[in-house]
């Protein structure tokens, strides 16, 4: 959707073809951070950030053998983009102003600012195309499909006590009502699910067409192997459509090719993805194979990792529940492996996470979540949301194991009675003095920060000692691969020989990650397909020799209307 918006704004003619009667894909489904460091918003709310910093960070976490050309586009274009977006299309972000890099005390890491969130959105905004927005996964909203902000979920928490904190819930609960009134789920959209809204306002005000429900079936190329259109299954009827100035891949990745995932993650990991997609629909990677392109030879495993859980669902569905930032980190619970031991430091980066239970083997794949009634209801576990009254349908489901007594949770899981109980004393003798003397958890900014602030004295450590007890099963999913189209630095797809395939461009999880299998920070698979689609489709513009609009230097440049302010026409 960036790039088809930024073509557009270049004043190209842009149609986006979507395999799925929906948009918005797994951006609409997810939290929605855009990882960009040193922007100009960072700057705006006095949060000191450069470059050589982020370069100084990521010189330490991002693995050698990636394309170091292509993380150098990234950081010097991502405020561009940025600029641009804002000056030219409905997307509006905001910097997070406390949420930690993934390994913060790595030199160069910031606590806060360089990942953006999207600011709300109203999407009574779009109209009847509301209706063409992916929604958010059920398991992340509350009495019918109201989203909950980040800031709001410490006040929901404290609603019964705190007398500041139930007003504001109140006032949610209140506006949620109004909004269901008038359209099937709440309409106060945050997240990912703004960001995809937001994304898609722009293409309806700029005039871009859209075919849903259409799959493409190949490139077409002429003799010089140059791209110049698709083929697309419309309704039974194969179509040919021809692309002047160029066709730009960003179908999702590798997540659902159950051909070419297998290359780049180990057996171990299995299938298990939380991205939306479809196993009968051809990835873009297979299509532009099909061309003559590259598709990524690194060594590194070339996954984003999440544990997540399998959810029966009400309506027969199953649903993938990615455990981020709701539980992991919160004090009273821990992952154990089969063999009734902690394997893992539970309060690391989802990622880290899964390549702890990668490390360990077969023992750890599946793993338990384990806590006790006490955390259940203050803080929920996976699927099952905090404050919860009824649990049948989870327990008769086998999502939530429950005993009275921890040897019987025991019994329950297969674990090894007599190690689960030592790990659990060890544990809470620890817990009780704030202490991890395991794996440290709680001993950097960013897991105090996914803990909860009113506990002390370690906000990410309590013992696990109030019946009944709970365990869920969690096990490596991908939030999307980080292997994929080998690009340069303008987005365009290469072949074996390192040279561009003309007319044909790749971004967001398309792509080959700038990232080389890595997970820095929150929003490094957004921030990165937010840039390269803007860079594929200004390359494309300017190569078809349209007049390439100056990257605004926001001062100088009016953004149009904000679609949620009144106005008498769209802005186009």
């Amino acid at each position: 959707m960036t790039a088809a918006a930024v073509a557009a704004a270049e004043g190209l003619r842009v149609l986006l073809v979507e395999a799925s009667p929906l948009v918005g894909g797994t951006t609409a489904i997810s939290g929605g951070m855009v990882w960009l460091p040193a922007s100009h918003k960072m700057a705006e709310v006095g949060l000191a950030d450069s470059l050589d910093d982020a370069r100084r960070y990521l010189a330490q976490v991002v693995p050698p053998g990636g394309d170091g050309t292509l993380l150098e586009t990234f950081l010097a274009r991502g405020d561009e983009a940025l600029r641009y977006l804002e000056a030219h299309t409905a997307v509006r972000l905001r910097p997070v102003l406390r949420y930690p890099d993934y390994y913060p005390a790595l030199p160069g890491a910031t606590a806060g600012g360089r990942v953006l969130e999207p600011v709300p959105f109203d999407g009574r905004t779009l109209g009847p195309a509301f209706a063409q927005l992916r929604a958010p996964l059920p398991e992340f909203t509350l009495f019918g499909g109201m989203m909950v902000d980040r800031a709001d979920i410490p006040h929901l928490r404290r609603a019964t006590r705190s007398p500041a904190s139930a007003w504001r819930v109140a006032k949610l609960l209140l506006r949620h009502a109004r909004e269901r009134l008038a359209a099937p789920r709440g309409t106060t959209l945050v997240l990912g699910n703004a960001l995809a809204a937001r994304l898609y306002r722009s293409l309806l005000d700029l005039g871009v067409e859209l075919r849903l429900g259409t799959a493409v079936e190949r490139l077409l190329q002429d003799d010089d192997g140059r791209v110049t259109g698709v083929e697309l299954r419309d309704e039974g009827a194969r179509v040919r459509l021809f692309a002047r100035r160029g066709v730009v891949l960003a179908s999702g990745g590798l997540s659902h090719d159950a051909a070419l995932r297998p290359r780049f993650v180990p057996a171990l990991a299995g299938t298990l993805t939380a991205t939306v997609g479809s196993a009968t629909v051809g990835s873009g990677a297979r299509l532009a194979q099909a061309a003559g392109a590259a598709l990524s030879r690194s060594s590194q495993q070339q996954a984003f990792w999440v544990p997540a859980s399998v959810v029966p669902r009400a309506d027969g569905s199953a649903g993938v529940f990615p455990h981020t930032v709701t539980d992991r980190s919160k004090p009273g619970l821990i992952a154990v492996d089969q063999q009734g031991q902690r394997f893992v430091n539970e309060a690391l980066s989802y990622h880290e996470f899964v390549r702890g239970q990668l490390r360990r083997g077969p023992p750890a794949v599946p793993a338990w979540l384990v806590c006790d009634g006490r955390f259940l209801w203050r803080y929920g576990l996976g699927a099952v949301r905090p404050f919860a009254l009824a649990l049948g349908r989870h327990l008769a489901s086998g999502y939530l194991k429950r005993a009275a007594t921890l040897p019987d949770l025991a019994r329950l899981l297969g674990l090894p009675a007599a190690t689960f109980a030592e790990t659990i004393a060890v544990w809470n003798t620890d817990a009780r003095r704030g202490l991890d003397t395991r794996f440290g958890r709680g001993g950097d900014i960013y897991q105090r920060h996914l803990g909860d602030a009113d506990h002390r004295p370690n906000p990410c450590v309590a013992p696990i000692e109030t019946p009944p007890f709970y365990a869920v099963a969690v096990q490596p999913a991908d939030l999307g691969m980080a292997a994929g189209l080998v690009t340069d630095e303008h987005a365009r797809v290469l072949q074996a020989d390192g040279q561009a395939i003309p007319g044909l461009y790749a971004c967001g999880n398309d792509m080959q990650s700038v990232m080389n299998g890595a997970y820095p920070g929150p929003g490094i698979t957004l921030g990165p397909a937010l840039v390269f689609g803007y860079v594929a489709a200004r390359h494309a513009a300017q190569a078809a020799g349209a007049a390439p609009r100056a990257a605004p230097a926001t001062a100088a440049v009016r953004a149009p209307p904000d679609p949620q302010a009144p106005q008498a026409s769209p802005a186009t």
